[in-house]
Order: structure tokens, then sequence, then C-alpha cells
């Protein structure tokens, strides 16, 4: 007989919401499976995933969902958010109307679902700022940027990532994960 109690493994429901192509499906993939994905874009409508993590020397089992950006999907994404415990919100840094979403549509949208939740801001596509030929007129998205719209909304962090590159990818769920140690999930009333 043992003296040892097994270890307790952590469940955490992770929803990834944004923009459609701002980057969510690319960071997931890269996360999940190690790889970025080289196939052309086709919107997600539901996917889910789950990973095994250790975060702070404990087992977590992240349970993660990623949803459509689309409009057209608004009222089947919100079946996402049911016992969630954190909210990834992504943008992409060459999309400034993604980043404008986030007051406009995505934290009224998380509020009225999920109020309460711990939320991660994620700027994705961070590597186009080193891209030495622009492909677009408008100026990338930059760091203050983000951190200021992160402060206005009252996310838990914010965290910059490439997915192409693989940089902060790791960093984003890790950053969830510890955000869901300390609050309590969503219930649906």
């Amino acid at each position: 007989m043992s003296c040892f109690e097994p270890e307790e493994v952590i469940k955490r429901k992770i929803v990834l919401v944004g923009d459609g192509a701002c980057g969510k499906t690319c960071l997931l993939s890269v996360f999940c499976k190690g790889s970025f994905p080289m196939t052309q874009y086709i919107p997600t409508i539901f996917e889910t995933a789950a990973k095994d993590m250790v975060v702070d020397s404990r087992n977590v089992v992240a349970e993660l969902w990623d949803s459509a950006g689309q409009e057209d999907y608004d009222r089947l994404r919100t079946l996402s958010y049911p016992d969630s415990d954190v909210i990834v919100i992504a943008f992409s840094v060459d999309i400034p109307e993604s980043l404008e979403n986030i007051t406009e549509k995505w934290i009224p949208e998380v509020q009225r679902h999920c109020a309460g939740l711990p939320i991660i801001l994620t700027a994705c596509k961070v590597d186009l700022r080193q891209d030495k030929l622009p492909k677009q007129s408008e100026p990338l998205i930059s760091y203050q940027q983000g951190m200021d719209v992160a402060r206005q909304v009252g996310a838990y962090k914010y965290v910059e990532c490439s997915a192409k590159l693989g940089q902060g990818v790791q960093q984003v769920f890790d950053t969830a994960i510890k955000s869901t140690m300390v609050t309590s999930s969503c219930v649906v009333m």
C-alpha cells in the first residue's frame, strides 16, 4: 500500500474569441500540435482540444475551445461560454479593427455571458512588426496600444505572441491557467 495520494489533476476550460482571421486557430494549433498550419485560411465554426500541462508544479488539463469570430456565428459561439474558467480575447496587430472590436464587441459579449472571469488580451501575429516589406498602408498596432486596451478593459494580463514563430504561445496558455487559480468558473443562470 502506498503512502502517496494520486496527484490532483485540475481541469480548466479556456475559450478563445476574437475577430475572424486574427490568429486564434493558428495559436491553438501551435500550442496543441506544435506546428503552424500552412493551409489556406478556413474559418473555424467550433473546435475543441485538450492538452495536459504543468503550471506552477500542478497538473492541469486545459480544455481549449476555439470559436468563430464572424457575425454569422454569434449565437452559436455563445454556446462555448458555459462552465468557462478564463477567456482569451485575441486580436491581430495588422488588423486595427480587431483591436477596436475588443471594446466594441468582445468585452460586452463576454461580460454578458461570463461576467467576472479573467480575460487574457492577446496580440497575435506580432512577427509582422519585423516584416521588412510592409504589405499595408496602416501602421501595425504597437505593444503600448495593446497594453492600453488591456488596462481599459480590466484584463488580467496582456500577452503578445507569434504562432508562426512559436513565440509567446506557451505564455498565453500558462497565463490563462494561472489566472484561474484564484477565480471561480462561469455559471449559466
